[in-house]
């Protein structure tokens, strides 16, 4: 026996070329997720060239600032489109689970926000995704007001932008 098969090809070909297959089926993933976030980073970019300024503004605007992300994303989902992962490593299905609840978390904080404030709400889900990124839940806890009081010292007390303001005028 040499190794051939028929037809001509040795099984390290016929391996390969399987791999090779393999390879370009799951770089689709990769080449997917570019697409849309292309797509979504145009979108972004087209909304925010939308918003209405008065007469009365700094130089740049408030559209500077999701214009640059929007660029930043677009230009991260174009390297993805054209050089995807050869073999990306997709997350198990309790990561699967993570994912889901940390976006639960976030949805819930853009309902809350508005109800009971800006600290409040942050300290909330703050506090729960540290606790999900693994830290323990006194930690987690500190951590959420801790991140919340000083988002909201930047924001509001030294940028003095306006914030959500809770029941309890804060």
């Amino acid at each position: 026996m040499s190794g051939r098969t028929e037809g001509g090809n040795t099984a390290r070909d016929l391996q390969s070329a399987v791999q090779t297959r393999k390879t370009g089926e799951e770089a689709m993933s990769d080449r997917i997720l570019g697409g849309t976030c292309l797509v979504l980073a145009l979108l972004y970019i087209y909304f925010a060239t939308q918003v209405r300024v008065g007469f009365i503004s700094d130089p740049m605007g408030p559209k500077a600032f999701p214009i640059f992300i929007g660029v930043v994303l677009a230009l991260g989902s174009i390297y993805t489109l054209l050089r995807p992962d050869p073999e990306p490593v997709w997350p198990k299905l309790g990561r699967f689970g993570e994912i889901v609840f940390a976006v639960v978390v976030m949805i819930a904080y853009t309902y809350a926000l508005p109800e009971l404030g800006f600290i409040i709400s942050t300290t909330f889900a703050a506090g729960f995704l540290s606790w999900r990124l693994g830290a323990r839940p006194l930690a987690a806890a500190i951590a959420g007001v801790g991140i919340s009081l000083g988002i909201f010292v930047v924001f509001r007390l030294i940028l003095k932008l306006s914030l959500a303001i809770g029941p309890w005028g804060f």
